[in-house]
């Protein structure tokens, strides 16, 4: 598939543009990657252009698969030229019509408190829902730590509704989560 998403600006952030990622990324995932907070929620280290190929290879696959549809979020500015890399969204699916769906996200250093995640998920949240209504997805879960109170205000303004607490799944889950869902149709 070859999607791109659009989300307009808002006051206080530019308008983003969301589109499989490609080997022009390399150099800004290394440089968001040098970020602490960053590396400390990824699963994978990515610290080399080498590092980054195999996750671009990685993310690839999953687009073929359908398993894994892997969003790079840009600042849209005027002109030929593409914005300064904002983030991740993904969309990971199950084998075909297995629910619920799971969404992820980061957000780079230099584009946090500006909305830039919640409008990003919003967005592919809206785009799968639309895209695989045929498959039946219905839902769509977020998990993430308690000890990460800003994707808790990152699920609730993209309208993941609070479910319940989730116990600690080490290595995944080295501590306590929540589940937060988006439903398809109708509140959370």
């Amino acid at each position: 598939m070859n999607i791109t998403l659009r989300v307009d600006a808002t006051p206080s952030a530019p308008a983003l543009l969301l589109r499989p990622w490609g080997e022009a990324d390399i150099g800004p995932l290394v440089e968001a990657f040098r970020d602490p907070a960053l590396r400390r929620g990824a699963s994978g280290s990515m610290e080399s252009a080498e590092d980054v190929r195999a996750w671009l290879e990685f993310q690839g696959r999953g687009w073929i698969t359908g398993e894994r549809l892997a969003f790079a979020v840009v600042e849209d500015c005027p002109g030929p030229r593409e914005g300064r890399l904002a983030g991740s969204v993904v969309i990971r699916r199950g084998a075909f019509g297995q629910e619920p769906a799971e969404a992820g996200y980061w957000t780079a250093a230099h584009a946090r408190g500006r909305g830039v995640a919640p409008r990003a998920l919003e967005a592919v949240t809206r785009w799968a829902f639309e895209t695989f209504a045929a498959e039946g997805l219905e839902s769509v879960n977020l998990l993430h730590q308690v000890d990460n109170p800003a994707s808790c205000r990152v699920a609730e303004k993209a309208r993941y509704g609070f479910r319940r607490m989730l116990p600690a799944q080490p290595p995944f889950f080295p501590g306590p989560g929540h589940l937060h869902v988006r439903q398809a149709r109708g509140p959370a």
